[in-house]
């Protein structure tokens, strides 16, 4: 009369309360489920598989200030992402940073990625792209590969492109220098 239900899943502890609480006790069919039966994958069946990013690779370095946390005076180093929820007063070359809605950062930042949801102030370069979202708030001496600025977010202070920075010319050792002899003739 009934047909049995079928559950698909990954879990092998479903036990009936939980068919019950999926099917509602109202349903008129939570007494009288039977126990669920469990479709395993098809052999060779491998789960999705998504690209590691950074955060996903076991050997990446990722340094965590939660909410609360003050870190003041470091020098971060060999961190190949720096999630900032609470607030932090450093130097740091690395990969990534991202700084949180109620993070902040204060110091010299030189990075690839930079993406900021709460505030920095100091000295950014972010190598490849700067993020700024709309509760973002960027300021200092910034430089940047690409810029993305969402509608909300503020950027203020010496801003520049790192394409358009002119190298400072380097001063002539003197055996660089021609004697003015061998110039006059």
């Amino acid at each position: 009369m009934f047909s049995k239900p079928t559950i698909t899943t990954r879990n092998d502890n479903i036990t009936r309360k939980d068919v019950k609480s999926v099917l509602g006790s109202g349903s008129g069919l939570a007494g009288a489920v039977p126990e669920p039966k469990l479709v395993s994958e098809p052999p060779g069946a491998t789960p999705e598989e998504k690209p590691p990013t950074v955060s996903d690779t076991p050997s990446a370095a990722r340094l965590i200030v939660g909410p609360d946390v003050k870190l003041k005076g470091a020098e971060i180093l060999d961190c190949d992402t720096l999630v900032v929820e609470g607030r932090v007063e450093a130097t740091m070359d690395s990969r990534v940073i991202r700084i949180a809605d109620k993070g902040a950062f204060c110091g010299k930042v030189s990075i690839d990625v930079a993406e900021i949801h709460g505030t920095f102030e100091g000295e950014l370069t972010a190598r490849s792209q700067l993020i700024i979202h709309a509760t973002g708030k960027v300021s200092g001496k910034i430089r940047y590969g690409k810029l993305l600025i969402n509608e909300g977010g503020e950027l203020c202070g010496d801003i520049n492109t790192l394409s358009s920075e002119k190298p400072s010319p380097r001063p002539l050792r003197d055996e660089q220098l021609m004697p003015l002899s061998a110039v006059a003739g």
